[in-house]
């Protein structure tokens, strides 16, 4: 039993080594979301209203059809504030 025991810390202290990388991806994912957050927003926010369409809610999906390019917009200007303030 106590072998056993024993591979288990090996197998895990192992595991812990193979993901070593894992803040490194991470940081990664964090600056990708960070800079495309408004993209991926818009696009939820498109599929939100084509959804809508599709099942028949047309005045729903017109309203939110605006919310994409709304967004877009304002983190295009957002972004240019932060750039002319540095």
């Amino acid at each position: 039993m106590d072998v056993d025991k024993n591979k288990r810390v090996i197998w895990t202290l192992s595991l812990l080594n193979i993901n070593h990388s894992y803040p490194q991806t991470m940081k990664s994912s964090v600056q990708f979301l960070h800079k495309w957050y408004p993209v991926i927003l818009a696009f939820a926010c498109l599929f939100y209203s084509v959804g809508l369409g599709i099942l028949g809610h047309t005045e729903e999906a017109l309203y939110s059809a605006h919310w994409a390019g709304t967004i877009l917009l304002f983190s295009i200007a957002i972004r240019q504030r932060r750039i002319t303030q540095s």
